[in-house]
């Protein structure tokens, strides 16, 4: 017999492992595959990430910690960054940005979103945070020029709803 909390975590970090099939099969410009995705299920990694955001909140705002507390009561948390690279097409001149930089982004902002569908169609609570994707970028969990990170819960209530900001 499993028990419901047990049964839950694992049917969490198999909405993950999912949500990576999403992410890595989205559509990519001109078919180039320039994304990184890591799931992380272990509580020590959870907490550590956490522990990250917060180092940072004095730097860059108080939301990080508030992001952290959501991260720490996670069951999972799925990061997803890309790479810039030169996709081959030649940079428009009436093109303020560079094109290979947008077009990674745009990649990686498809894949975002084919991802968290998965996750919803699976009754998998998510938020994407760019405050954990800095934190794994900084502890080097990832091997990327841009990261978000996406906690995954299924709890009674969403995590993610009404969250709190810390106290000071």
């Amino acid at each position: 017999m499993i028990d419901r909390d047990r049964a839950v975590k694992r049917a969490v970090v198999s909405a993950a492992e999912l949500m990576v099939v999403s992410a890595v099969t989205a559509p990519k410009a001109r078919g180039m595959d320039n994304l990184v995705v890591k799931v992380l299920e272990e509580r020590g990694e959870l907490l550590g990430l956490a522990e990250e955001m917060e180092k940072l909140a004095p730097e860059y705002g108080a939301f990080f910690a508030r992001d952290a507390d959501n991260v720490r009561n996670s069951d999972a948390v799925l990061l997803i960054g890309c790479k810039v690279i030169d996709i081959g097409l030649k940079q428009p001149k009436e093109m303020a940005h560079d094109l290979n930089l947008v077009m990674s982004l745009l990649n990686l902002g498809i894949a975002i979103g084919s991802a968290v569908k998965t996750a919803s169609m699976l009754n998998v609570d998510n938020r994407v945070m760019y405050t954990a994707g800095l934190a794994a970028k900084r502890l080097g969990l990832v091997d990327a020029d841009i990261v978000v990170g996406v906690p995954l819960s299924a709890k009674a209530k969403n995590i993610y709803f009404d969250r709190k900001w810390p106290k000071r």
